[in-house]
């Protein structure tokens, strides 16, 4: 049985979101509900919960108040929130899970699956930690984003990534300290993940950090040169607006 709490101040949220367990995840049971931050708070310590169902914005603070109220991270926590795109952008560089309101049940039984998951491999997570740092820091400075593998959990600064290729369904990352990490997400997927951090994608099959481009040479149908010596081809229909950031830079 996993052990659940819910944080949010509306009572009809509360309740949908029961009425979702109840009937589409019936291994989860609900300890409790919490009304605010500070009755969250003594919610979780006092019941002690595998998941925290955690709302974003409430009158007494912020779900992130919530986490920092906690020294150590015994629970899994996921967000069920509203169209915040700051907050979920942050929880999507630290690999926390969301809920978008009103909930999918679809949505809601894949999260606690990707619990299960977590919790047979042992990475009940130091994620929270990551989103904490993360959201003390200007929305234009480099964040630290995890990244899942076969063998565990990577925590890295995004001006810590040279580039990303391609590999089919997933991405290898190249690393400044010469490592490379493979990561079972589209390179799509970190496109938007990590277009914040001025990153741009001269070929279908790169994704490159502009602050590692040595220089752009027109022969061979024109590449990018990167300070670790690859040559990234650049399409030829994004030949013009690469040349052009290039000499604005």
């Amino acid at each position: 049985m996993i052990k659940a709490v819910i944080i949010d101040d509306e009572k009809k949220s509360r309740d949908a979101l029961i009425g979702l367990i109840d009937r589409y995840c019936p291994e989860v049971f609900v300890l409790a509900q919490a009304d605010g931050c500070m009755d969250g708070i003594e919610k979780v310590k006092l019941n002690k919960p595998d998941i925290v169902f955690l709302d974003i914005q409430m009158p007494d603070g912020s779900g992130f108040n919530f986490l920092e109220a906690f020294d150590e991270f015994n629970f899994e926590v996921i967000f069920a929130t509203a169209h915040d795109q700051f907050a979920i952008k942050a929880i999507k560089y630290s690999a926390l899970d969301y809920l978008l309101k009103p909930i999918n049940p679809d949505d809601l039984k894949e999260a606690i699956q990707k619990y299960i998951e977590k919790q047979h491999k042992g990475e009940i997570s130091n994620n929270i930690k990551v989103l904490l740092d993360n959201m003390k820091l200007p929305n234009s400075e480099a964040k630290k984003i995890i990244l899942s593998t076969s063998e565990g959990i990577h925590v890295i600064g995004t001006d810590e990534i040279i580039r990303c290729e391609s590999d089919d369904y997933y991405t290898k990352f190249f690393l400044t300290d010469g490592k490379t990490i493979l990561i079972s997400k589209t390179l799509k997927q970190n496109e938007a993940m990590l277009s914040d951090f001025n990153f741009i994608r001269p070929h279908k099959s790169h994704l490159v950090n502009i602050k590692y481009i040595k220089s752009y040479l027109k022969v061979d149908g024109g590449y990018i040169l990167m300070t670790d010596g690859c040559k990234i081809p650049v399409s030829r229909r994004k030949r013009d607006s690469i040349i052009s950031m290039l000499n604005h830079l």
